[in-house]
C-alpha cells in the first residue's frame, strides 16, 4: 500500500510539474478561452514554434490539454473544465500567501475601480433582466467559441468607440478572460470617464463556464 501511495504522489507531481512553468501557465490561460493552433499560441506567447510545441507536448503528456488534427494544423484545447478550476485554486492560494502577487495585481488595477465587482451568483440573478447590459471584452474568436448568455461582444480595440451613448440607467457589467486580464478594467475606466458606472465580473468566462453557468456558442 505504501508503494502505491508513493506512486500516486509521483503522478500528482507530474501535474505540478506541468504548472511549474510561466510559459505553460500562459498557454493554459489562452487555451481556456478558445481552441488554438501551435502557430497562434506561438504568436500570443512570443515563443518560437519549437518551444511552443515542446511546452504543449508536456501539457498533453500530463493530461492537461487535448490535441486534434485539422488538415496540416494541430489544434489544442483544455482537457476539461477541471483544469480551469485547478488554475483558479492555484491563483487564489498564491494571492492568499504570496505578498508579491497582491502587489503585482494592484499595480495594474486602478484603486477607484478595484472594488466595482459583481460575483457570478449576483450576475446570474440578473441575467434575464432587461435592465442589464452585459459586455464580453475579448477578441472575437474567443467570444464565438463561448460567452455568457446574452453578452454583447466589444473587442478590446473597440472599447472607446463602442461605449458611446450607453443608457446610464442600465446595469452595465463587463467581463473578459479572467482575474489578470486588463480588458474589463480598461472598459470600466473608459465608462467612468464618460460618467457611466459599471461593474466587473470577479472572474472571467472560463470560470463561469467551469461552474456550469449558462453560456452560448456562436454557430
Amino acid at each position: 500500500m505504501s508503494a502505491i501511495k508513493k506512486q500516486l504522489f509521483e503522478q500528482l507531481a507530474l501535474i505540478a510539474h506541468s504548472l511549474g512553468s510561466p510559459q505553460r501557465m500562459e498557454m493554459l490561460d489562452y487555451l481556456a478561452q478558445a481552441e488554438r493552433s501551435v502557430d497562434e499560441l506561438s504568436q500570443l506567447t512570443e515563443l518560437t514554434i519549437a518551444n511552443t510545441s515542446r511546452h504543449l507536448q508536456i501539457l498533453k503528456q500530463h493530461g492537461l490539454v487535448n490535441m486534434r488534427k485539422q488538415g496540416k494544423n494541430r489544434l489544442y484545447k483544455l482537457a476539461g473544465d477541471d483544469v480551469v478550476k485547478l488554475i483558479s485554486s492555484l491563483r487564489n492560494t498564491a494571492e492568499n500567501h504570496l505578498a508579491e502577487v497582491t502587489c503585482l495585481k494592484s499595480s495594474f488595477i486602478a484603486n477607484e475601480i478595484k472594488n466595482q465587482t459583481i460575483s457570478s451568483q449576483q450576475l446570474l440573478d440578473k441575467i434575464d433582466s432587461r435592465d442589464l447590459l452585459l459586455f464580453d471584452v475579448r477578441p472575437s474568436k474567443e467570444y464565438q467559441q463561448g460567452h455568457i448568455k446574452g453578452a454583447i461582444n466589444i473587442q478590446p480595440e473597440e472599447i472607446e468607440t463602442k461605449t458611446e451613448n450607453l443608457a446610464k440607467e442600465k446595469i452595465v457589467v463587463a467581463y473578459c478572460r479572467g482575474a489578470y486580464c486588463i480588458y474589463s478594467y480598461q472598459m470600466l475606466e473608459s465608462l467612468k470617464a464618460k460618467g457611466i458606472e459599471a461593474l466587473r465580473l470577479e472572474d472571467g468566462f472560463p470560470e463561469w463556464k467551469a461552474a456550469g453557468l449558462p453560456f452560448e456558442v456562436c454557430t
